[in-house]
């Protein structure tokens, strides 16, 4: 297997087939970021006597970017790894490589499949990532209307110009309107996919999942892959992460967070509203609270234990019982 490192940016990507992993020996070239760039590369590849099946691409999950170039590499045979870029950032101090640069960090990509192994990548389905932009929409015309909604309470604590005034009107009655279209748009596709309707009904049988949270995670868990419950938590950044060393070093534990944050957000005001009405998340939280710990670590433990929740619900394809296990 050879190991082909890409740094993606808008315009670019740079490229590193590591043709000897013993000694890093590698090879460089640079293509646009487009499915004809990615086509020049693997022209390129085969001319080094690298087929297609036999290359393992490793790119960073980078915004946006990286999409285009993941799906047209899988499409030609290629097996793909989309990697966090933190730990590849820290991969690299750990082979003491301080320089950052677009070579070099296509060549560290490189090293770090070969050595790593990391999991290969599986495109979602079209409807999972019109599910996944639809929600992003929702989310940005959202904080717009929230933008607008506070200039206006400025204004009207001010001496606003009134045609400064009826324009932020103006602006929220139309940013309503486009929220209203938008979440119809999403209630109607995901209505129309029998998976995600059936996945919608299992994940807001429990209680405090509403369609806020099963929307969002419905999205996530049909855009990646995970094994087992605890994948979808560290994902999520919802698993506690210790600082002990010795008898100097007694740090705090704390949740990783190192998921999306507007994904734990909303699953803490779930889990407030859980405590309280999820037999199995409201034991557990005041379990917790009788051994002394904080509220906000509880919170956190209720939080992890509603994912898991509903992750058992779409791994068993039941709808959450009351009485099932309730064990943490």
């Amino acid at each position: 297997m050879f190991y082909i490192g890409i740094d993606v940016s808008k315009a670019k990507l740079d490229c590193s087939l590591l043709m000897d992993v013993t000694n890093n020996k590698r090879k460089a070239k640079v293509v646009i970021n487009s499915k004809t760039g990615i086509s020049d590369l693997l022209v390129w590849t085969n001319k080094q006597h690298v087929p297609n099946d036999q290359l393992h691409a490793i790119l960073e999950g980078t915004g946006v970017y990286h999409e285009r170039a993941a799906q047209a590499l899988h499409d030609a045979g290629v097996l793909v790894s989309i990697v966090n870029p933190a730990q590849v950032r820290s991969f690299a101090f750990g082979l003491a490589i301080r320089n950052k640069t677009d070579d070099m960090d296509s060549f560290v990509l490189a090293r770090y499949g070969a050595l790593v192994q990391p999991q290969i990548w599986i495109p979602p389905t079209q409807e999972a990532r019109t599910l996944q932009a639809l929600l992003k929409r929702r989310e940005a015309i959202s904080h717009d209307l929230l933008r607008e909604k506070n200039r206006l309470e400025k204004a009207d604590s001010t001496d606003t110009p009134t045609l400064c005034r009826k324009s932020i009107t103006d602006s929220i009655q139309f940013l309503n309107e486009q929220l209203a279209k938008i979440q119809t748009d999403i209630d109607e596709h995901t209505n129309s996919h029998a998976n995600f309707k059936e996945d919608l009904e299992l994940l807001q049988s429990i209680p405090a999942v509403g369609p806020q949270v099963s929307n969002h995670l419905l999205a996530i868990v049909h855009n990646h892959h995970f094994e087992d419950a605890d994948k979808l938590t560290a994902y999520l950044g919802l698993v506690p992460v210790q600082r002990q060393s010795g008898s100097s070093v007694l740090g705090r534990s704390c949740i990783s967070k190192a998921g999306p944050p507007h994904m734990r957000a909303i699953l803490y005001m779930a889990a407030i509203s859980a405590t309280r009405y999820n037999p199995h998340v409201k034991s557990l939280y005041l379990r917790l609270l009788e051994r002394g710990k904080s509220k906000r670590s509880a919170l956190c433990a209720a939080m992890k234990k509603l994912v898991q929740l509903c992750f058992g619900v779409l791994k068993t394809r039941q709808p959450y019982q009351e009485n099932y296990a309730q064990v943490s």
